[in-house]
């Protein structure tokens, strides 16, 4: 058995910077909750009608009313980022305003307040900061940031919250899917992860928790994932429990087109503007699942899982297997991104944001 990623001790080891990082084994690091030192609060109430004040505050436990919004009607939604530790020792943030802007885009669909893009990036390099110790050494991971904005506000029937609370945690983290380098995907034609009209296209906490069902079953016959259809015909892919997908045929790129009930992925996005770059034709459309399964390559994107291959999918009784490896454009894809996010490879896009 592996060893636990965080040591109890609370005691810290230098690191050449003179600072010092936190008692973590980061060889070890997963995707799983390790806590910090202090996430960031900031509280509006409607007759406020502006965020204001927020501070740093240790980590721990948030105290909520039993009738609060977020709770009894799911008004919330959440974001996912990562700060990464260059080489020389800089921190730096990978296109935060998109994330506040996803967020704010969220905000008006779930009738909820929203703080500012500004205010939004400047508490996520607060909290940044103030976790600078846990923030993985070159190579070694990303400080992954959830920024959360909640209806906390006390009530008993059906209508907005009184108040919205924004919250900002963090903690280290390694590869998503640490150990299964090319994903292996069940597609799944009965159980629909968004609808029309509903809230698919932003990052609505009650989004996630319907995908479980299908996520769990396909898990249990050593699927990596779930990859979902379209609920008004069953007949086009949209995407995977928590990232978005492309297919490869020739030199065409395809992904799904945004049609409200896909999530706009900051890194669906970047990924778009690096291959054309590469001199790619990239669509966004519907995808029949018969493109899908003659396909030359299939990949992932995500905040968490950043670019991830898919060696195969399987959809009904048929089973399609993918180029995987070195020479896809998954992976060339996968090094440019991590090298602009990391420091290791020029920003010509202006994406980065350093965190002093």
């Amino acid at each position: 058995m592996a060893p636990p990623p965080v040591q109890t001790s609370g005691e810290t080891t230098p690191h050449r910077d003179g600072e010092q990082y936190a008692n973590v084994n980061w060889d070890e690091l997963g995707f799983d909750a390790v806590p910090t030192d202090y996430m960031y609060v900031m509280k509006c109430s409607i007759e406020e009608g502006d965020f204001s004040h927020g501070k740093l505050i240790p980590y721990g436990n948030i105290e909520l009313s039993p009738s609060a919004g977020v709770l009894n009607y799911g008004q919330g939604l959440f974001e996912g980022l990562k700060a990464y530790r260059r080489e020389d020792g800089r921190i730096q943030l990978f296109r935060p305003e998109q994330n506040a802007l996803r967020m704010k885009m969220g905000a008006e669909r779930m009738c909820m307040l929203s703080p500012t893009v500004e205010q939004f990036v400047d508490a996520v390099k607060q909290t940044v900061i103030a976790n600078n110790r846990f923030v993985p050494p070159p190579g070694k991971g990303a400080l992954y940031l959830r920024p959360l904005l909640m209806g906390s506000g006390p009530l008993l029937g059906l209508a907005p919250a009184p108040e919205y609370t924004f919250l900002i945690f963090a903690s280290p983290v390694g590869n998503y899917h640490k150990g299964r380098p090319a994903l292996k995907l069940f597609v799944e034609d009965k159980l629909q992860r968004a609808m029309p009209g509903g809230t698919g296209g932003v990052k609505s906490i009650t989004n996630y928790s319907p995908v479980y069902l299908a996520q769990t079953k396909a898990k249990a016959k050593g699927y990596s994932d779930v990859l979902f259809l379209d609920s008004a015909h069953g007949k086009y892919v949209e995407e995977l429990a928590v990232c978005n997908i492309f297919i490869v045929k020739g030199n065409v790129v395809s992904t799904p087109a945004i049609q409200g009930t896909i999530l706009p992925g900051v890194t669906r996005k970047s990924i778009i503007e690096i291959a054309l770059g590469f001199g790619y034709q990239v669509e966004e459309r519907l995808i029949p699942v018969e493109d899908l399964l003659e396909a030359d390559e299939v990949f992932c994107t995500g905040t968490a899982v950043i670019v991830n291959s898919v060696g195969g999918v399987t959809y009904q009784d048929k089973r399609v297997e993918y180029k995987t490896g070195k020479e896809t454009l998954s992976k060339k894809l996968y090094e440019t991104l991590i090298g602009i996010q990391t420091g290791r490879v020029e920003d010509k896009m202006g994406w980065t944001l350093e965190v002093n």
